[in-house]
């Protein structure tokens, strides 16, 4: 019996010893989206179900410029300094870019420096203005991306302004902006707060900038630049030697008295500028003429959604179906903003002009621009992301624009 149980033993030490494990774990990484299940049976599904669902082309009437000699070479054109042009990615801030742009110019007409300002610093304190507005407002004030070209000055006097090295509101590695998740995230807070009725103006404004220093990170309140260390304030009128109360926005709006300072009345001007110097059609157009020549840029807004503005070609036109030119005047152009076929669409940078095109006496305009329209072309040609803008157009579907007091010094004299 001891025999039997000293071999039983031995048999169990045995098989123990052999059962040691001498297979070892390891953590493997590998990428999504790979593998059959992935790439050929998931594929397959989508392919099918977006080939069901896929939705009809969309179609709208446009005005066929074919048979046109069309001005869109940008060689073409006499042109002040302005810096390459530069995408706002999936954002609303026309207003900002077109802006900035132009500040950019005149800074380097005034002083021959050639910098890059950042859109994405003055972007970040207007949502903070919009935000505190719609909490003061309790809720009765627009809150989203759009704005008026002239609040950029009213940020730069409150704020100062960035370099774009100092504050790109990229992160994460980000090539575009992309405001949609944060605009979302910023606006449904601020709802919240209309039904909690929780309007602690301080707590709600330090919640809506810990949302965008996520999305786009903290701006700097100080810098060096060429050795010296700055404040967006100092930077603005020491280095810079930018005053925005030297800008003006004009308008030609037959909706208000002519040679008045009046509102527009446009949502995007939310906190009711009434600053705009209302002008008559023929002295709008006569401004934008001379002051392009005289070494003058300006930042233009308007209406885009024509059947004469053509992304493939990058030219705006009026067609005569819509309204023969020599009907364009106040009227046609007071018509189509009052019935809502001229909205304000657009903010953009006018930085050139080709004079007489066609020898009919009408100049053509050089259009900088941040948005996607103007970029369906090869990236290195040099009219990636510029539009070309017949007289007529601006006649009659641009509204208004941001330029230098000293270019229109004649013209605000004139106002009551």
């Amino acid at each position: 019996m001891r025999q039997t149980l000293a071999g039983l033993i031995a048999l169990l030490l045995t098989v123990n010893l052999f059962a040691q494990n001498k297979d070892e774990a390891k953590i493997e990484s590998y990428p999504k989206g790979k593998g059959f299940y992935y790439e050929t049976i998931l594929k397959d599904i989508s392919h099918v179900t977006d080939s069901l669902q896929a939705e009809a082309p969309a179609s709208r009437l446009t005005m066929d410029q074919s048979t046109y000699e069309l001005p869109n070479k940008v060689n073409l054109y006499t042109r002040q300094w302005a810096n390459p042009v530069l995408s706002q990615g999936n954002t609303g801030t026309c207003w900002d870019f077109s802006t900035l742009s132009f500040y950019e110019s005149e800074i380097f007409r005034t002083t021959g420096k050639k910098v890059k300002l950042s859109e994405m610093y003055i972007a970040y304190n207007e949502y903070l203005a919009k935000a505190k507005r719609f909490i003061d407002q309790r809720g009765n004030s627009l809150f989203d991306e759009g704005s008026e070209g002239n609040a950029v000055a009213r940020v730069a006097l409150a704020c100062g302004l960035v370099p774009a090295s100092e504050y790109t509101g990229l992160i994460d590695g980000r090539k575009y902006h992309d405001h949609s998740q944060m605009m979302a995230e910023m606006s449904g807070y601020l709802n919240s707060l209309k039904t909690s009725n929780a309007w602690n103006t301080d707590q709600a404004l330090e919640t809506i900038a810990s949302i965008m220093n996520h999305y786009m990170g903290v701006p700097p309140t100080s810098f060096t630049v060429d050795g010296n260390e700055y404040t967006p304030m100092s930077y603005m009128t020491d280095y810079l030697k930018l005053d925005p109360n030297d800008f003006v926005e004009i308008l030609s709006y037959k909706q208000k008295p002519y040679w008045q300072q009046v509102e527009y009345t446009v949502p995007d001007n939310w906190w009711h500028n009434a600053d705009y110097y209302n002008v008559p059609l023929d002295v709008y157009m006569d401004i934008i003429r001379k002051a392009i020549r005289e070494g003058y840029t300006m930042s233009i807004g308007g209406d885009v959604s024509e059947a004469g503005f053509l992304r493939d070609t990058q030219c705006a036109m009026i067609p005569d179906f819509d309204i023969p030119a020599a009907y364009i005047n106040e009227d046609a152009r007071a018509f189509r903003f009052d019935n809502e076929t001229t909205t304000d669409d657009h903010g953009m940078h006018l930085v050139g002009y080709l004079e007489n095109y066609n020898n009919d006496g009408k100049d053509w305009y050089l259009i900088k621009d941040s948005s996607s329209g103007s970029r369906n072309n090869d990236p290195e040609a040099p009219e990636f992301g510029y539009y070309f803008f017949s007289h007529d157009y601006v006649k009659l579907k641009m509204m208004g624009f941001t330029i230098h007091k000293d270019a229109v010094k004649d013209i605000l004299k004139k106002f009551k």
